[in-house]
């Protein structure tokens, strides 16, 4: 009885009750899923090298970029998740209908190498990281890293799984962290955000690109598609939208939030990463970083104990939340392009083909850090094989995006469109350059 004159005595107030307060939360934490995970996973020790070159070489020049690229990652991610979640099925799935087999089977072979690639330089980075941190063998460190995140993949369902690369994504606040551990000329930095004095030389292009390229990257396309499908198979509507509709303006809202979240988070992230090594790094006279666990050890003695644990955790952490992700997308399109159940709910029996996939790229990946390869060569391939497949698969997935057969009603508004193809045409400008800038190197 005494609770229920509390309750109606709250109600009375027109205050909520704490029972209210927390289904409110759970309700924003429920909202947040694939989009979410697939921002955090952008900024992988890879990426993390990406924006330490471009803080380290260029000071704050390059802090910019990360906002210009915000509103086309938002676009095209949100496409992306669009297609599989009205669809039911992964982009490739979907290319199938609007591009020949062949060309699709050529795109998932150049996704798998650049893929694994990019699992190469993410496990060294991690294994050289906590090696700095800890001591030790950085191979050790690399293949306890690899094990186990295809362990994880393997035999824990994604209803379970998708919690744990949730609750990840908070690694990347560390990065936050690390900003304010370090003396920063705000007002600098800021101006050059916002008033950028923009270079023409083949090396400042150059790494505008490479941003570029690290933002928007295909494997998140893949990765989050598919997680709509897993999301859709773990919900209420278990069942492609175009074909329940009545509920389909909620998921839209749902996808753009959730996309919109995880993409800005990403992007600030990055933001704040360049900032601090532009302001520890390229202030002394340091302008080449090599892999993230380089740009870490370089902020030790000049930055402090505090600051280079801090950005070293950030790089195990986010490499465990990567590699999975890495590894999933590849083995999706692999899965999709042959027919077979692709599915990290799956048990491994039922998924042999797809657990293969998800294996074999993280462990060439691991042998790959005993090659004479040193991760920024094995980033800059990555780098030249995602840009080779972002251009045709964006193109592709605005065709499907804007087709009414495949769409339904959930085809592209034209606000989207637009951004979609602007996207599209940011990113061919920039394989382009960097085309012409290595023909003139």
């Amino acid at each position: 009885m005494a609770a229920l004159k509390k309750t109606s005595a709250a109600k009375a107030n027109g205050s909520k009750s704490p029972a209210v307060k927390k289904r409110s939360g759970n309700v924003i934490l429920r909202l947040l899923g694939p989009g979410l995970v697939t921002g955090a996973a952008d900024d992988d020790p890879s990426g993390i090298a990406t924006y330490s070159q471009a803080g380290a070489q260029f000071g704050f020049g390059l802090l910019w970029t990360v906002f210009l690229t915000t509103p086309f990652m938002i676009a095209i991610q949100v496409i992306s998740a669009k297609i599989g979640r009205v669809t039911g099925r992964g982009i490739v799935g979907n290319l199938m209908l609007v591009v020949p087999r062949p060309v699709v089977l050529v795109i998932v072979a150049l996704l798998l190498a650049a893929n694994t690639f990019n699992i190469a330089a993410d496990i060294a980075a991690m294994g050289e990281a906590l090696t700095l941190v800890v001591g030790g063998l950085k191979h050790e460190h690399a293949l306890i890293f690899a094990a186990a995140s295809v362990l994880l993949q393997v035999f824990v369902p994604y209803r379970h799984y998708a919690p744990i690369l949730k609750f990840a994504t908070l690694i990347l606040f560390l990065y936050v962290a690390t900003a304010f551990t370090v003396k920063i000329p705000w007002g600098e930095a800021l101006a050059a955000t916002v008033l950028p004095q923009i270079s023409f030389n083949s090396d400042y292009l150059m790494m505008v690109v490479a941003v570029l390229g690290t933002t928007i990257s295909p494997y998140l396309f893949f990765w989050q598609a598919s997680q709509e499908v897993e999301e859709m198979n773990q919900g209420r509507i278990q069942q492609p939208l175009k074909n329940a509709s009545r509920s389909g303006q909620l998921e839209m809202k749902r996808i753009f939030f959730d996309t919109a979240v995880g993409m800005v988070l990403s992007n600030v992230v990055a933001f704040f990463i360049i900032l601090t090594t532009a302001a520890v790094l390229n202030s002394h006279g340091i302008t080449e970083i090599h892999s993230a666990a380089d740009a870490a050890n370089a902020l030790k003695p000049l930055a402090g104990e505090l600051t280079f644990f801090l950005f070293a955790l950030g790089i195990i952490g986010t490499g465990m939340l990567a590699i999975p992700v890495l590894a999933g997308s590849a083995a999706y399109c692999v899965a999709d392009a042959m027919g077979w159940r692709g599915s990290l709910e799956a048990k491994a029996a039922e998924a042999t083909g797809f657990y293969s996939i998800v294996a074999a790229a993280t462990i060439i990946g691991f042998a790959l850090t005993f090659t004479p390869f040193d991760p920024m060569k094995m980033l800059v391939w990555s780098a030249v094989l995602n840009g080779i497949v972002a251009v045709p698969v964006m193109a592709a997935m605005m065709l499907i995006v804007t087709n009414q057969k495949i769409m339904h009603i959930f085809a592209a508004s034209k606000p989207l469109k637009i951004a979609g193809w602007l996207a599209t045409a940011i990113m061919l400008l920039a394989v382009l350059a960097l085309g012409a800038a290595s023909f003139w190197q």
